[in-house]
C-alpha cells in the first residue's frame, strides 16, 4: 500500500494533535510534518511535496486561501491534495462544493474524516494511472479567482492587496469588502473593523492589518487606530493635544502627534 504523505496545517497545536490522533486509524497515512502558520505551511508544501494537506482556513496573517495562492505561484502544476478544515458553514463550504474540493467542519468527525481520506486515496490512484485526470490546480485557481480570495501577505501575492476580510457573526463567517471599511480599532489582542455602521472583531493585530492593507488607502493614525483615507472628511489640528480626524460615518478619532505630518501629506495627495 503506497503511503499518503500528509502535512497538517493549523495555528492551534491542539487541533493538529487531534487530527494526528484521528489519522492513526488510517494505516496508509503518514504524517510528515505540522505547520503552525501560513508562512511555514507554504515552505513545507514546497519543500516536502506532500501528497495531502489538511489545511485550516482561518489563520492569522496568511490564511489557508493565501497559502494555496502562494503555493500555486511556486508549483503551479504540483499541488498536493487538500482537505480544508474549517468552522465556516455557508461562505467557504459553498465555495468548496462548487469546485468539488473536500472539507471537514470543526469539530472534526472521525467518520467524515475517513470518507475524505478515502476520496483522496482514490483520486491519487486515478492520477497515478493517468496524470491527465488531475484537475486539482485548475479547481483551486477557480476557487481563489471566483471568490476574490488573495494571499494575506503582500510579498506572497505579487503586490496585490486583499479585497475581502473574513469575519465572524456568531457561528457564521462572511466576507467584508475592504473598500467598505471606515476604520479599524485595536481591541485587546484583536482588531475591530468598522464598516457600513457595523463592527466586527477579528483575531488579528492592528500591526498585522497595517502590513497587509494598501498603504495608499489605509493609514495608521494612532497606535490604536487605522483609517480609510477615502472616508476622512475633516482634520482638526490642536496645538497641545495632537489632532482629530472626522470620518464620513461621523466617527472622530485621535491622531498621534508623531503621525500628524504624514497624515496631512497623505490626505493632501488624495485631493
Amino acid at each position: 500500500m503506497t503511503p499518503i504523505r500528509t502535512l497538517l496545517v493549523d495555528d492551534e497545536p491542539l487541533a493538529n494533535a487531534g487530527l494526528r490522533a484521528l489519522l492513526a486509524g488510517q494505516p496508509d497515512v503518514t504524517v510528515v510534518g505540522e505547520a503552525l502558520s501560513g508562512r511555514d505551511a507554504v515552505q513545507m508544501i514546497v519543500g516536502l511535496k506532500p501528497d495531502l494537506v489538511f489545511l485550516d482556513v482561518q489563520m492569522p496573517r496568511l490564511d489557508g486561501f493565501g497559502v494555496l495562492r502562494a503555493a500555486l505561484q511556486q508549483m503551479p502544476d504540483g499541488l498536493p491534495r487538500v482537505i480544508f478544515v474549517t468552522a465556516y458553514d455557508e461562505f467557504a463550504v459553498q465555495a468548496f462544493e462548487i469546485q468539488a474540493l473536500d472539507y471537514l467542519l470543526k469539530p472534526v468527525d472521525e467518520g467524515r474524516l475517513r470518507e475524505a481520506v478515502r476520496r483522496v486515496r482514490e483520486s491519487l490512484q486515478a492520477t497515478r494511472r493517468d496524470p491527465r485526470t488531475d484537475t486539482l490546480a485548475r479547481r483551486v485557481r477557480a476557487l481563489l479567482d471566483e471568490y476574490g480570495i488573495q494571499s494575506a501577505e503582500p510579498e506572497l501575492s505579487a503586490g496585490r492587496y486583499p479585497t475581502r476580510i473574513l469575519v465572524s457573526i456568531g457561528s457564521k463567517k462572511l466576507g467584508v469588502e475592504v473598500g467598505d471599511i471606515d476604520w479599524i480599532g485595536a481591541r485587546d489582542y484583536c482588531a475591530e473593523l468598522h464598516a457600513r455602521g457595523r463592527a466586527y472583531v477579528i483575531r488579528e493585530s492592528l500591526a498585522s492589518l497595517e502590513e497587509r492593507l494598501d498603504p495608499a488607502v489605509f493609514a495608521r493614525i494612532h497606535r490604536s487606530a487605522i483609517v480609510n483615507l477615502t472616508r476622512v472628511t475633516g482634520l482638526e489640528r490642536r496645538a497641545l493635544r495632537g489632532a482629530t480626524v472626522t470620518l464620513a460615518d461621523g466617527s472622530r478619532l485621535a491622531v498621534s502627534r508623531s503621525r500628524q505630518a504624514r497624515l496631512i501629506e497623505m490626505i493632501g495627495s488624495r485631493r
